[in-house]
């Protein structure tokens, strides 16, 4: 697991680095808040801790903006900041969670793990071979990635969601495409194919089942 640590006082950033690392986490820091952006606009991390006062942005903007990309990677403010006020403002930038300096490490500790727990069960969704990550909006399949259209992306997401029940070409069109009148269903069919394909997916193992003149099934 990721963890971007965006923190201007370099005992802090030592302490934690080497207390997260030796947990198991992959720790990458930033000492300003320009270059904490930077990297959270241009790199992939499963959670993030941000100090609030920090040299150049500071950690509400980060979030701020964080959060017109990324609505779900979890944000853990650090700060001395203590007011109910604060408490609010930072949270309403978008942040999960608000621990105040000085703080246990242990209780951060279990902070994050229980931020872990709730993000991968919300955004990992899988059927056999096939992997969706729906934070990062990335596909898998017999651990090779796989690049989809928004809307394949959307039409998978769907199938699996409700793996176990048939989805009719109706329902999948009024739910995916959001489409609420008499409209050409066959245009499921093209996207499914191609789907199919880009999965690598085989008719002795199709995890993904045609239901003549009705939809489409997604089971293990």
């Amino acid at each position: 697991m990721r963890i971007l640590l965006v923190e201007d006082e370099a005992g802090i950033v030592q302490f934690l680095q080497q207390g997260l690392e030796e947990e198991g986490y992959s720790i990458t820091t930033a000492s300003d808040g320009e270059l904490g952006l930077k990297l959270l606009l241009n790199e992939d991390f499963d959670l993030v801790l941000l100090d609030w006062m920090l040299p150049k942005i500071t950690g509400i903007e980060i979030c701020k903006s964080f959060r017109e990309i990324d609505k779900t990677t979890p944000v853990i403010f650090l700060t001395a900041k203590d007011t109910v006020q604060e408490t609010i403002e930072g949270l309403q930038a978008g942040a999960n969670d608000y621990i105040k300096k000085p703080f246990s490490f242990d209780e951060l500790v279990e902070r994050i793990k229980i931020h872990f727990r709730n993000s991968e069960a919300t955004q990992i969704l899988s059927l056999g071979p096939i992997e969706i990550n729906l934070n990062k909006h990335l596909v898998s399949s017999y651990n090779n990635e796989v690049t989809l259209t928004h809307r394949e992306f959307e039409l998978l997401c769907y199938l699996v969601k409700n793996k176990g029940t048939v989805c009719t070409r109706t329902q999948i069109i009024e739910d995916v495409w959001d489409i609420h009148f008499d409209y050409d269903t066959g245009v499921i069919d093209v996207f499914m194919n191609s789907i199919r394909k880009k999965l690598n997916l085989k008719k002795e193992d199709d995890y993904i089942k045609t239901i003549r003149g009705v939809g489409y099934i997604a089971n293990d």
